[in-house]
């Protein structure tokens, strides 16, 4: 019962953040959008409950993992971005690539580290999460540099940098 709680109200306090400014009720909100906001938190707690709370795991509740995420997403990961689509504008210009797939192993413990982690690798231009099988993740690369293919084992720092650390602070 605590995880439906918890889902209702952070689903709601999400619908407010998306949907303020577009009434009257506390400057941000009309009436009928306090209900509706309620009333779809309560179906996406009905559905999610079980998936974002699993097996009484409130790690993700912590606001100081939410502050970290947010410092993450605006810091290192945006400045990776930015780097990434420099770097991929250059490859395309130049044609001067080496695509493949390198196995790393972030050696992270759980579940939403890895899918964390995986999703930060995706969303950067030039790597793309392919697989992963307990803990190690696939990932295809626009120039994987000479001799890491051959490695078992990719240098993660070459690969993601510092996501698998941030993937770690946030996530586990």
């Amino acid at each position: 019962m605590l995880a439906f709680i918890v889902t209702i109200i952070y689903a709601y306090i999400a619908y407010l953040a998306l949907t303020a400014g577009s009434g009257h009720v506390l400057g941000y909100w009309s009436e009928s959008e306090l209900l509706m906001g309620l009333f779809l938190s309560i179906i996406v707690a009905a559905i999610s409950h079980k998936y974002l709370c699993r097996s009484g795991n409130y790690r993700m509740l912590n606001p100081v993992r939410w502050i970290l995420f947010i410092v993450y997403g605006f810091g290192p990961f945006f400045a990776a971005m930015a780097k990434a689509n420099i770097d991929v504008a250059y490859r395309v210009i130049t044609g001067k690539i080496r695509p493949g797939i390198v196995k790393i192993d972030p050696k992270l413990k759980t579940d939403y580290g890895i899918t964390f982690l995986a999703n930060s690798i995706t969303l950067t231009p030039g790597t793309l999460s392919v697989d992963e099988k307990d803990g190690v993740l696939y990932v295809h690369w626009i120039n994987v540099p000479e001799g890491e293919e051959k490695k078992e084992f990719a240098t993660i720092k070459k690969v993601c940098g510092s996501f698998a650390d941030w993937a770690r602070r946030v996530a586990e």
